[in-house]
């Protein structure tokens, strides 16, 4: 039998999840409301505010299943203290062809985003991080070429 898959996660991109929901629930006694309100209006086949709220309702059910699923197909994944690259370190790496610098956290891929230097450890360049050390060279390959970086530093 097939064991079951588990993305890796931080602990905080889980509590984002977690804040996420709560907000969501709270949001559904309103929306249903909504819908109660349109729903007495009438006829409910030219109903703008029904459709309306109908469809508002079922965007946040589908919201709410959806990250449900992802909570509970992801595992709490705590790094080492420790100068090996692994999800939750902040790494800071210089590109060897134009030697700019830049330092990313390593997240889960529920919790990437490039604007806050957060990088998938699934991306290309999250995964090839992955178990490198300081002073490690390792060669990138992204979808339209390839690319070296030096890990300049690992933390926390």
């Amino acid at each position: 039998m097939l064991e079951p898959y588990f993305n890796k996660i931080t602990a905080a991109g889980y509590h984002q999840i977690e804040k996420e929901i709560e907000d969501w629930k709270a949001k559904r006694p309103t929306l249903i409301k909504h819908l109660a309100e349109a729903s007495a209006l009438g006829d409910r086949s030219e109903n703008a505010e029904y459709t309306s709220a109908k469809r508002d309702l079922r965007h946040l059910e589908s919201r709410l299943h959806f990250l449900t699923k992802q909570l509970q197909y992801s595992k709490i994944v705590t790094p080492t203290d420790n100068q090996i690259v692994e999800i939750g370190k902040y790494v800071s790496i210089e590109f060897v062809d134009d030697h700019d610098q830049v330092t990313y956290q390593i997240v889960g891929k529920q919790e990437a985003d490039i604007k806050t230097n957060k990088v998938s450890l699934d991306s290309p360049l999250g995964s090839a991080l992955m178990g490198m050390t300081l002073g490690d060279v390792v060669t990138v390959q992204a979808p339209n070429a390839s690319y070296q970086v030096k890990v300049l530093d690992v933390k926390l």
